[in-house]
């Protein structure tokens, strides 16, 4: 059995360790600028948030090219997926290298700046 010292120091190191790990602020997800979606898209994989980050990150991707796909007749696309299509984790790399290189691009609307990329990386024949 603990003597009861261990235990509440132990209570202690453990609640100690729960405060001083903080979860990103909600704003944080708040994704406006192309810098922003940069920002979340390349999360530290040793970062507390990384898979969180990592899931909006390709849900924003996803969500996206899907509401294009959806809505943009085939005739009018300037994006086109190669089949077999990318990886999510591929395509969102691919973005925020090619992002990074463009640093005059990173105050601009997040997903105008995802479709100017996607329109050069995945451009209809």
């Amino acid at each position: 059995m603990l003597r009861p010292s261990f235990k509440i120091g132990a209570i202690v190191a453990f609640a100690a360790t729960c405060t001083s790990v903080q979860a990103a602020s909600p704003d944080h997800y708040r994704i406006r600028t192309a810098g922003e979606l940069v920002a979340v898209c390349s999360t530290a994989p040793g970062a507390q948030d990384h898979a969180t980050a990592v899931a909006f990150c390709h849900g924003v991707l996803a969500g996206a090219y899907g509401y294009y796909d959806a809505v943009t007749p085939a005739a009018q696309r300037f994006v086109c997926v190669p089949d077999p299509a990318p990886k999510r984790a591929q395509v969102a790399e691919e973005f925020v290298a090619w992002s990074k290189a463009r640093p005059q691009l990173m105050n601009n609307h997040a997903v105008d700046t995802l479709f100017r990329f996607a329109a050069e990386k995945y451009p209809c024949r």
